[in-house]
Parts: structure tokens; C-alpha cells; sequence
């Protein structure tokens, strides 16, 4: 195989693993979504058009105080995953990817898509305020980043 097949293996081998990451980050979401959301606080928020439920809802009752507690012991406990063990996986996702390609020559830590998606996947699914994209653009960029690191 030439570099330029060799190049093109490498591409599509971080396409998957990035989209493996990205199903793994929904997977997550929609699992916080059920435990955290619908089964304690009885919260059932509208999905997205053509996005079912990856477990069938209860019918545990609303339960409006919860939701004043959770979104903050989720934030609480992400924001000590993050700080503790990955400052740079705070904040969007996707200024994070695009800063260590423009000033770190694309260098992500190994740990970062980790902690990103568990972090990440916590905020969302208590209730906290924030999108899937951002995460999974640095999701896909550390796990890029660590396999070209292992592959140099």
C-alpha cells in the first residue's frame, strides 16, 4: 500500500472511531435521559424529529422539585470530573478542537474524549444547559488526535 493509501486508511479509520465516539456519547445521553430525567423527576422532554427513545418511558409522575436539584448536582459533578482530571475539556467542544489545531500542532490529551463525553453526557442529562455537537466535535478531535499520536 502507497502513503496515499496508507493516508486514506488512517482517515477513515478515525471517521469510524470518532463516529463509534459519537454513538457512544448519544448511547449515553439517551440513557441520562431516562434514569436522571424520567425516572426521577418524571421529566419527559421533547426529542428531536425522527429521534425515538433508546428505552421505553415510565410512568413515574412529575415531580417538579427534583428539577430544581438535579441540574445543579449534575453541573456539581461535572464540573469536578473536568476540573480535576481534564481543565482543557471545559467549555464547548468545538473551540477547544479548533485552538489545538491552530497553536498545538492538533495535540489533544489521550483522556479528554473520555472525560468530554462522561461530562458532558451529566450536564445534558441533568438538565443543564448545552447541545450534543460541540461535545462530540471534541470527542472526534481527541480521539483523532490520540490515534495519530500512537500511529507517528
Amino acid at each position: 500500500m502507497g502513503m496515499e493509501g496508507k493516508r486514506i486508511f488512517y482517515y477513515v479509520l478515525i471517521g469510524i472511531i470518532a463516529g463509534l465516539g459519537s454513538i457512544l456519547f448519544h448511547s449515553m445521553c439517551q440513557i441520562g435521559f431516562h434514569f436522571l430525567l424520567d425516572q426521577m423527576a418524571g421529566y419527559r422532554p421533547p426529542r428531536p424529529a425522527g429521534e425515538s427513545h433508546l428505552l421505553a418511558l415510565t410512568d413515574t409522575p412529575f415531580r417538579r422539585w427534583v428539577l430544581l436539584f438535579l441540574p445543579a448536582l449534575g453541573g456539581i459533578i461535572s464540573g469536578w470530573l473536568v476540573y480535576t482530571f481534564a481543565p482543557e475539556a471545559e467549555g464547548h467542544g468545538t473551540d477547544a478542537a479548533i485552538d489545538s489545531y491552530h497553536n498545538k500542532q492538533g495535540f489533544i490529551r489521550g483522556r479528554i474524549p473520555f472525560i468530554k463525553t462522561i461530562a458532558s453526557a451529566l450536564t445534558i442529562t441533568s438538565g443543564g444547559s448545552g447541545g450534543r455537537e460541540g461535545p462530540i466535535a471534541q470527542i472526534g478531535a481527541g480521539f483523532g488526535s490520540y490515534l495519530a499520536t500512537r500511529l507517528k
